[in-house]
C-alpha cells in the first residue's frame, strides 16, 4: 500500500470524520489555549466542532489543523492522551458492529475494514504472522514527520481502550512497533500499552496473540452484526467523494436549513462573492441549487420519520412557508407525495 502522491484528489476530498479535531479543540478548551489561528484560511472555526453535528475534513485540511494545533498544545504525547480518552462509544456503529461479532478476529476484521467511517487517518492492513498471532499494520496516507507521532499515539490509544472495552481491562498486544524515533516521554506508552514498545522501526504495527484472537464477543449475535454491517458500509466514503467546498456549503445549509438560504447568504459566510462560490462548485461538477435540494430533501426524510411531527412542521423545519410547497418539491425530489414516504416507512418490517 504505498503513500498517495501529493496530487492525489483523495487527499483534497471531504471524507475525514473531524473526532480527532474536534478532540483537540475541546483539550485546547481545556488547557485556555486559544485554537482560533488552526482554522486560518479554512472557513471553519472552533465552533464548528462543539456540536453533534460531525463536520467532514480533507486529509490535507485535517492535517493542516492538527499541525498547528500540536505547535500550541503542550508537547508530551498529546496523542496518547486524546486515544486514551476513547471508548466504545466514540466509534459510534463501528463499535456496535464490533461487539456483536463473534470472536474478536472477526471484530479486528471489521474494525479495519470500516475504520475510515470513524475518521481514521492512516490507512490499516492486517497481516498473519507465522504463530496465528495477527498485526495491524498502519501507514500514513502522505509521508508526513511531524505528524506520524501524533497520528499512531491518537490510533494506537483509542483502539486500545476499544479492544479493553470489548475484551476486559487485561487486554494487552503482543508488542508494538513504531517507525519514529522514541520521544521523550517514550516510557508512557509501555505505561499505557502494557506490553514492549520498539521506535525505529520499519513500519508502525501492533501484534496481537492467539489467544485473544479467539475470544468470543460478550454481546455477539449474528442477524445484529448482519444489520449493523450494512449500515457501516452505508457509511463508508463513496467512490468520488465530496469535495472541501461542497462539504462545507452542505455544513452551512444544514445549520440554517430552516431559514432557506440563498446563495448569496452562504457566500457571504464564507467571505466569497456569488461568482468565486458558484465558480467552485461547478469546478466540483455540482450548483447551489442541487446541494440545497438534496440537503432539503435528506432532513426532510429523516424528519418524516417521527410521526409526531406534522408534514407542515417537517417542512418548515426544512425551509418551506407553505406546506403545499413543500409536498410539491418533496415529490419532485423524491417521486412520492411526503405522506406516502411516511406510510411506506411505517409499513417496513
Amino acid at each position: 500500500m504505498p503513500p498517495y502522491d501529493r496530487d492525489d484528489p483523495r487527499l483534497n476530498t471531504a471524507t475525514i470524520k473531524s473526532g480527532i479535531v474536534a478532540g483537540l479543540v475541546a483539550m485546547a478548551h481545556e488547557l485556555g489555549v486559544p485554537c482560533e489561528s488552526w482554522f486560518a484560511g479554512l472557513r471553519l472555526g472552533p465552533a464548528a466542532f462543539d456540536g453533534d453535528m460531525p463536520v467532514y475534513l480533507s486529509y490535507r485540511q485535517a492535517c493542516q489543523i492538527i499541525r498547528r494545533a500540536l505547535r500550541s498544545l503542550p508537547p508530551r504525547g498529546v496523542g496518547l492522551t486524546l486515544g486514551e480518552r476513547q471508548t466504545i462509544g466514540h466509534f459510534g456503529l463501528l463499535g456496535l458492529a464490533m461487539l456483536t461479532a463473534s470472536r474478536f478476529s472477526e471484530a479486528l476484521q471489521l474494525g479495519v475494514r470500516y475504520a475510515p467511517i470513524t475518521g481514521a487517518m492512516m490507512e490499516l492492513e492486517l497481516d498473519e504472522e507465522t504463530d496465528g498471532a495477527m498485526a495491524v499494520i498502519a501507514r500514513m496516507r502522505s509521508a508526513d514527520a511531524e505528524l506520524e507521532p501524533f497520528l499512531c499515539e491518537e490510533l494506537f490509544a483509542s483502539s486500545l481502550m476499544l479492544c479493553r472495552g470489548l475484551l476486559g481491562a487485561d487486554f494487552r498486544p503482543r508488542v508494538i512497533d513504531l517507525a519514529y524515533p522514541a520521544p521523550a516521554y517514550a516510557a508512557d506508552y509501555e505505561d499505557l500499552f502494557r506490553c514492549e514498545v520498539r521506535f525505529d522501526a520499519s513500519c508502525n504495527r501492533v501484534v496481537i496473540d492467539p489467544r485473544w484472537l479467539q475470544a468470543a464477543m460478550p454481546a455477539g449475535n449474528a442477524a445484529s452484526a448482519q444489520q449493523i454491517i450494512a449500515l457501516c458500509q452505508e457509511q463508508m466514503p463513496a467512490g468520488q467523494p465530496r469535495s472541501e467546498i461542497v462539504a462545507v456549503v452542505e455544513r452551512l445549509l444544514r445549520q440554517h436549513l430552516a431559514d432557506n438560504p440563498r446563495l448569496v447568504d452562504i457566500a457571504a459566510e464564507l467571505h466569497l462573492t456569488e461568482r468565486t462560490l458558484r465558480r467552485q462548485l461547478q469546478a466540483a461538477q455540482t450548483t447551489f441549487s442541487e446541494l440545497h435540494d438534496r440537503v432539503r430533501s435528506e432532513s426532510a426524510r429523516a424528519l418524516l420519520a417521527d410521526s409526531r411531527m406534522s408534514i407542515a412542521h417537517v417542512g418548515a423545519a426544512v425551509g418551506f412557508k407553505d406546506a403545499r410547497e413543500f409536498r410539491r418539491a418533496f415529490k419532485r425530489w423524491t417521486g412520492v407525495a411526503p405522506r406516502e414516504m411516511r406510510g411506506a416507512e411505517k409499513a417496513e418490517p
